[in-house]
């Protein structure tokens, strides 16, 4: 009885089939009420002592066998019958693009313009030192011109600070580099500003700065007026005397924005015009400190927030909005 025993293991290993009526005939041949297995267990009596053991081993494992081989080959016709019945030529499921975040598709706007007539970009730390933020600025210590910037210092150490301004990377740049050069220089900074729907405490800028022999306040009027027209396609502007320490003359520019929409009249204040950078000479004294001849030497510079320009584009009302990542506010910018 064992050798028809093995021999029914044997039979079971070598069955395959893909048949389903098939596969459910082999269980109830080894596994029904009248099966292969329950007839062996009933012959158990029968079989001589010395080898009851053996045939019991034997006939849990044909029973197992059986169960196995049954699962192993429905398993086998449900995976088949899955892949025939998808439609490969349907659609899949759409998958969701995400965007650039606004404020990097101005600042990458920017950088294409300014490029396009030599600008270089430059990047620095936003962990900056004093020298580099203020006092090569021409903002010596007590200064009272620091108290237009509230700064966030390091603890412990008040000579390091967050960054104020990107001016610090041009500072960096002029120690390193002889004229002529012309940079842009964005990146974030940072003040303890009053957070309202124009400010923050975290925002971004963009500055430039160009230093050669004969540069005047003619060329920079020239470069912010090719600026606009690239970024707003306008050109009326006007520059305010304005104070910046770090130049000399200072001024604020102005772009007529127009009173076309009830939007316009809102963000023009009834005005039409909007201010939208500081620029001016470089003072000497920068140039001194960044040990380039300023008798020799010339040059302008000019700064823009990049919060300020994308409200004015987009039209957007709060700068808020910007850092607070809410989806459906960044899913209109794809």
């Amino acid at each position: 009885m064992i050798e028809k025993l093995k021999k029914h293991i044997t039979d079971l290993k070598k069955f395959e089939s893909q048949d389903l009526n098939e596969i459910e005939s082999l269980k109830i041949k080894f596994l029904g009420r009248k099966g292969i297995v329950n007839d062996l267990f009933s012959g158990f009596k029968d079989v001589p002592s010395d080898q009851k053991k053996e045939f019991g081993q034997k006939i849990n494992e044909l029973k197992v066998l059986a169960q196995k081989k049954y699962d192993d080959l429905k398993s086998n016709i449900k995976k088949s019958s899955k892949i025939i019945s998808e439609d490969f030529t349907k659609p899949g499921f759409p998958i969701t693009s995400g965007s650039l975040h606004p404020i990097t598709v101005i600042k990458n706007r920017i950088i294409d313009i300014f490029s396009k007539v030599g600008f270089e970009l430059s990047e620095g730390p936003e962990i900056e030192d004093d020298w580099h933020n203020f006092t090569a600025l021409n903002l010596p210590k007590h200064h009272p011109a620091r108290d237009m910037q509230d700064t966030f210092f390091i603890q412990q150490d008040p000579d390091i600070l967050l960054r104020t301004h990107t001016s610090s990377v041009q500072v960096r740049y002029l120690e390193d580099n002889p004229p002529p050069l012309k940079i842009i220089s964005p990146g974030r900074v940072y003040r303890n500003e009053a957070i309202s729907s124009r400010s923050h405490c975290i925002f971004h800028q963009i500055e430039g700065i160009y230093v050669d022999e004969n540069v005047s306040f003619a060329d920079l009027k020239q470069m912010i007026l090719y600026f606009t027209k690239s970024m707003f396609g306008k050109s009326k502007l006007r520059f305010r005397p304005s104070f910046f320490p770090f130049t000399e003359p200072s001024a604020e520019v102005d772009i007529y924005w127009g009173l076309e929409t009830e939007t316009d009249y809102r963000i023009t204040k009834g005005t039409g015009w909007l201010e939208i950078m500081g620029c001016g000479m470089v003072d000497p004294n920068v140039l001194e400190n960044c040990n380039i001849d300023s008798e020799k030497y010339t040059g302008y510079a000019f700064g823009l927030g990049l919060e300020r320009i994308a409200m004015l584009i987009y039209q957007i009302p709060d700068i808020r909005l910007f850092f607070e990542n809410d989806i459906r506010f960044l899913n209109q910018f794809k």
